[in-house]
């Protein structure tokens, strides 16, 4: 599923106009964003938790030349499913 299949369904869900979901849509990815720039976790529950993660300064190894490179500490993003998001895709 894409990001205008998302809309679609949801506008027929909650009947509400394709333009106001997609403005929905753009402002939680927006917020969502915004907060985890500020090293804050966003968490919707039962579906799960976005966090920032450091990943430390390591040595690596440039592909072409197999040479050693000095690799910098970098942010990311991670995300950790909810118990209901888990439920639904465990297939137990």
């Amino acid at each position: 599923m894409n990001r205008s299949d998302m809309v679609a369904i949801l506008a027929e869900k909650v009947k509400f106009s394709r333009k106001d979901v997609e403005l929905i849509l753009t402002e939680c990815n927006n917020l969502t964003i915004e907060t985890l720039a500020k090293g804050e976790k966003v968490a919707f529950s039962g579906f799960g938790t976005f966090e920032l993660r450091s990943r430390a300064a390591h040595t690596g190894r440039d592909p072409r030349t197999g040479e050693p490179i000095q690799v910098a500490e970098t942010n990311t993003v991670a995300f950790r499913p909810g118990k209901a998001l888990k439920a639904a895709i465990t297939k137990e």
